[in-house]
């Protein structure tokens, strides 16, 4: 597997060696010991796959509060998606930067995102699958998000009006949230 840095401290891309022929293929989609060789260590106790019906949906950007934080590795497994991760660690040196990275069944990239990150996904086909891993168990009362356009974090998804759950429609700005993440 290759472990790519991204500009985002601690934001990894992960390539899985694909080995194929007339066939099919085969990968190894995840291997502790590899991460551990790699120096990052997670213990993933979670794992949840989401469909989404339609290119243009947009998902997040989702955080967990406090100790209810998540760290997540995602993969599509199914069409596309344009996968964002925002570093929200007050006092880390990449604090409110963002990475962009296209997700699709045929890339086989997976997006390494560690606890206080915001994160997100436009899809950029129609039946999209995404599957990812989670160190955390989920928490409805620490489940917050932020604003897919906030102006202040300045994302570009290439989308003026994306399909939207309510949740994400009415989601509070950057700076009427109560994000607590420290590097």
């Amino acid at each position: 597997m290759n472990i790519r840095e991204t500009k985002v401290k601690d934001l990894y891309i992960l390539e899985p060696i694909v080995h194929g022929d007339n066939r099919g293929w085969t990968m190894e989609s995840w291997s502790k010991k590899t991460l551990e060789e790699a120096g990052l260590y997670y213990n993933f106790v979670q794992d949840n796959h989401s469909y989404s019906a339609h290119k243009g949906i947009l998902r997040g950007l989702h955080f967990q509060l406090g100790d209810a934080a998540q760290a997540k590795l995602v993969r599509c497994i199914r069409g596309a998606v344009l996968d964002v991760a925002v570093d929200m660690r007050k006092g880390s040196p990449t604090y409110m930067k963002w990475e962009a990275v296209e997700l699709t069944e045929d890339n086989f990239r997976q997006l390494l995102i560690p606890r206080g990150f915001l994160h997100g996904f436009l899809t950029l086909t129609d039946k999209v699958e995404i599957v990812y891993k989670l160190d955390n168990y989920y928490n409805r009362e620490a489940d917050r998000s932020i604003r897919w356009d906030d102006p202040d974090l300045n994302i570009d998804w290439g989308i003026d009006n994306p399909i939207l759950s309510d949740k994400d429609r009415n989601a509070p700005y950057l700076k009427d949230s109560d994000i607590d993440f420290y590097y």
